[in-house]
């Protein structure tokens, strides 16, 4: 069987790419689903989520939202002409997106402003220690690892659950009716635009993926790609445990001001 793999079929259809990968994807369904149907996203789709628990999120997310642009650039710097057709898809894929991606970067600050965060507060405020777990492994997997394990932890498994967990909770009007009218547009940029526009990127990435490791790759590659997605998968679920355990670490503490939603209370 020829090694080298071009896609055929559809772009969103799993069956379009090489059977490894193929199991790959089937093979950390379970870890993708502790992500997408978070406890967390539950919350904040019906309208519930604490707001300690909503801005721990925001702000121990940030520096994974901030570096993400950097994580793109550094999987930029390993791609070579000449070296085949994953390289030249990587190539475009990359600088297509970086400036994308730093787009986001504002919308994020927008809607952690929503929620009483300043900006000094995300860049200098307490995050959960999963999260730092989170955003080191995806600094030390673009850094180091092989291009096609990188995308794999951060294009496909980072990109393409945020999709799915946004597209949730933008299902429900409760969480955007918690905002009050003058900024409530601006508050769900970052979760709309991320319904939308991420349907195709994990797809991407994984034909990227398929097509620099071919049909038939080294055991060692399809057991990195595997391992590298399910740590991001591991690390994200963990981050997400820490913002809901949030609310109740500073439940002593805190009282809610009374007729204040829970969503946006101090």
């Amino acid at each position: 069987m020829e090694s080298l793999f071009v896609r055929t079929g559809p772009l969103l259809a799993l069956t379009s790419y090489p059977q490894w990968l193929q199991e790959i994807v089937s093979e950390c369904d379970d870890a993708r689903h502790t992500v997408v149907a978070h406890e967390i996203f539950q919350q904040m789709h019906a309208g519930v989520l604490p707001a300690t628990s909503m801005r721990c999120f925001l702000a121990s997310f940030w520096p994974v939202i901030e570096q993400f642009p950097q994580y793109m650039a550094m999987n930029l710097l390993k791609v070579q002409y000449g070296l085949g057709a994953g390289h030249a898809m990587a190539r475009k894929y990359l600088i297509r997106n970086i400036r994308v991606e730093q787009n986001h970067v504002e919308y994020w600050i927008d809607w952690s402003q929503g929620h009483g965060l300043t900006r000094d507060s995300l860049l200098s405020g307490w995050r959960s220690n999963s999260a730092d777990a989170l955003s080191h492994w995806c600094w030390h997997t673009c850094e180091r690892d092989p291009l096609a394990i990188a995308m794999a932890a951060t294009n496909y498994a980072i990109e393409g659950t945020t999709g799915e967990w946004a597209a949730f909770v933008c299902g429900s009007s409760a969480y955007e009716n918690g905002f009050p009218d003058d900024v409530r547009k601006q508050a769900m940029k970052w979760l709309r635009v991320h319904a939308h526009y991420d349907d195709t990127h994990p797809w991407e990435a994984l034909e990227i993926i398929a097509t620099l490791l071919g049909h038939r790759p080294e055991a060692r590659d399809v057991a990195n790609v595997r391992a590298a997605i399910v740590k991001s998968y591991q690390y994200m679920s963990a981050a997400f445990d820490d913002c809901l355990a949030e609310d109740k670490r500073r439940a002593p503490r805190r009282h809610r001001r009374p007729g204040v939603p829970a969503l946006l209370a101090s």
